[in-house]
């Protein structure tokens, strides 16, 4: 089984839009930027589009890993790899044909992730997995930062992470919602190696020095 590293991505939901690009460059000594487009429709809430995400791109010192909670993704997603994002993340439970959305996202040169909702079993994406190079267990109802880690989720990214051995697949396990000091060990602990992070990191005295000790906490 490949090794997979232990990456922490700041979610800049949690951060100033105002002041975006001073608040993406405070997160540089993290892994990636993950940032959240949200449609109002797939989830209840609204933020950015493709033209932010371009200019973040062209700004940031950390590649981009997008999250897209919108409806339609076999149509959005591939132009979010075309702005030079590394990695987009589609919800399987928006897509027509998850497998032709996580190709063209490859195709075009990104990191393909598929994310599952925390009612959406594993079993139900399993055959999907070859397919993808992450996939991203919500440990909250997606939507909006700020709320408490589902613990009901470890299960799924253990038996998600056994799986991947067991294939010999080399697709990293993110978790998203609720990770903190407290809660990222056990994630951690649970199989997951990449860890979004948006009000623990940019609600901290020391941007950097959190994003140091929520690393060396998800490190086994």
């Amino acid at each position: 089984m490949p090794t997979v590293p232990t990456l922490i991505n700041p979610s800049i939901l949690s951060a100033d839009f105002a002041n975006l690009e001073r608040d993406i460059t405070a997160i540089a000594d993290a892994d990636w930027v993950h940032v959240d487009v949200m449609d109002n429709h797939f989830v209840p809430n609204l933020t950015i589009g493709l033209p932010v995400v371009e200019r973040i791109r062209e700004v940031s010192p950390l590649p981009l890993d997008v999250h897209l909670m919108i409806e339609d993704a076999d149509r959005w997603a591939p132009r979010y790899a075309e702005t030079g994002a590394q990695s987009v993340t589609f919800h399987v439970e928006a897509a027509a044909d998850p497998a032709k959305v996580a190709r063209e996202i490859r195709r075009l040169g990104a990191r393909a992730g598929m994310a599952i909702k925390p009612a959406t079993r594993l079993e139900e994406v399993e055959h999907l997995l070859p397919e993808i190079d992450m996939l991203l267990v919500m440990t909250v109802e997606p939507g909006f930062g700020g709320q408490s880690f589902m613990d009901d989720q470890l299960p799924k990214i253990s038996a998600a992470r056994a799986l991947l051995s067991a294939s010999d697949l080399d697709v990293w396990i993110q978790v998203d919602g609720g990770i903190s000091r407290d809660t990222i060990g056990r994630a951690a602990e649970a199989g997951a190696n990449v860890f979004v992070a948006g009000s623990a990191i940019y609600g901290a005295p020391d941007i950097p020095a959190e994003i140091a000790t929520l690393r060396s906490l998800a490190r086994p």
